[in-house]
């Protein structure tokens, strides 16, 4: 009750989530009246950060800063647009389909938030779009990042579990994709009764050439997913290739990157990472005081008492989820969550592969959730539309995520098909 009461008590003083996630370690230690554990905590702290797998983190966030400066997202957006820029709702499915190909160049939510809002946002405002309803799109579409691979949130779950990462990120491939259907039919629905413009349509001339200086871009994923299904590279080598692939397209195919950027792109980068990295620092703290303390079998005990059924088992998980990814951090509450509930899942023959993509979704989704919602506060920010406009809106955008939430949750062939057919087993 201590721990709970510190960590609920240190969220409301506005303590960011990593303080607040160390002071509640701190504390746990402290109640558990042994003085060792708090000079064991900066060992705890240190292990929990020196992980190969992790050094893809900060590899991939230089990937996306890269090829954010070279001008790969406008090329991304002008192929996309020529395509389909001519039907209704254009530029909103536009804004879909680069938040795919951003999810497979960047892997991150707020990297992808802030990209959109600053090239696709303002060009939807110019055509007419409600200011409130393309920023909700925007936000909705930036947590395609972390799911479609290469993904950060699936790295950190890889590591907490004690999974492949490479078999992590094709599981979700499906997942993705369905999820950028399930905004498009949103934006059709939104389209029957919306007054929006419809541009010229495109020459053949016009979507030859914007693919023809797109086609560099799309190199990047199949590097990636190519390097890792074929076993030439592991995800973090994997990230170091994608690193310089960007700087090749910024610096000599479109001629965007400036010597004179890399200074800005390092420190974002640096920043960026270090955030991530304090937090799953913090978060082994208390990860670990849990462990000793043998809350997980507790909680794990808990459950199966109420009931050994796997299909209740994941709607429990979910719902508790939901609520868990309203007001904490992603990667922190993967760290924390995951090792008590790796004991039931295994207890119900859960596919741990499968409640990787179940729990990392549902977090995810949590991302543009009030009441905290960072990729929802990013967006507002870059775009400048007052968060209070988008609270009762964008839950529109997160029942369609949760609809196809529930379709993975209850169809595990849709996560495993693609890993267990690559992987072959």
């Amino acid at each position: 009750m201590i721990v709970a009461i510190t960590f609920i008590l240190s969220l409301m003083v506005g303590l960011p989530i990593a303080m607040a996630l160390g002071a509640t370690g701190v504390m746990h230690a402290l109640a558990m009246q042994d003085p060792y554990l708090l000079v064991m905590l900066p060992q705890r702290m240190f292990a929990a950060s020196d992980s190969f797998s992790l050094m893809a983190i900060p590899l991939f966030i230089l990937a996306g800063e890269l090829m954010g400066f070279g001008g790969v997202t406008e090329k991304l957006a002008d192929m996309s647009r020529s395509v389909i820029g001519h039907i209704k709702g254009g530029l909103a499915y536009v804004t879909v389909i680069v938040g795919c190909f951003l999810g497979a160049l960047l892997g991150s939510a707020n990297a992808a938030a802030a990209l959109l809002g600053r090239v696709l946002q303002p060009e939807m405002k110019k055509d007419g779009y409600d200011d409130v309803f393309s920023t909700c799109l925007t936000a909705a579409t930036s947590i395609l990042g972390p799911i479609i691979p290469p993904s950060m949130i699936f790295i950190v779950y890889g590591v907490a579990a004690q999974l492949s990462i490479g078999e992590l990120f094709f599981a979700g491939i499906i997942p993705g994709l369905m999820l950028a259907g399930a905004y498009m039919v949103v934006i059709f629905l939104y389209g029957r009764k919306a007054n929006w413009p419809i541009r010229p349509r495109a020459t053949a001339k016009e979507v030859g050439t914007s693919f023809v200086k797109a086609a560099p871009s799309l190199l990047v994923p199949l590097i990636i997913l190519g390097g890792i299904l074929g076993g030439v590279t592991t995800p973090t080598e994997s990230a170091a290739t994608a690193s310089v692939a960007a700087v090749f397209l910024g610096a000599v195919v479109y001629k965007k990157l400036k010597i004179s950027q890399i200074p800005v792109i390092l420190e974002r980068t640096g920043v960026t990472s270090a955030c991530i990295m304090i937090i799953v620092a913090m978060a082994n703290i208390l990860g670990w005081t849990m462990a000793l303390d043998q809350i997980p079998q507790m909680i794990a005990s808990f459950m199966l008492s109420l009931t050994t059924n796997k299909y209740l088992v994941l709607l429990l998980v979910n719902v508790f989820l939901l609520f868990v990814g309203m007001v904490m951090e992603t990667i922190a509450a993967i760290i924390i969550l995951v090792p008590v509930f790796l004991p039931v899942i295994d207890a119900v023959g859960i596919d741990p592969l499968h409640f990787g993509l179940v729990v990392s979704f549902n977090l995810i989704v949590g991302l543009i959730t009030p009441p905290v919602g960072v990729a929802l506060f990013t967006t507002s920010i870059v775009t400048g539309t007052p968060l209070q406009k988008l609270v009762k809106p964008i839950w529109v955008w997160v029942g369609a995520a949760m609809v196809v939430l529930m379709i993975i949750t209850y169809v595990p062939s849709l996560v495993t098909f693609l890993p267990r057919t690559l992987f072959k087993y």
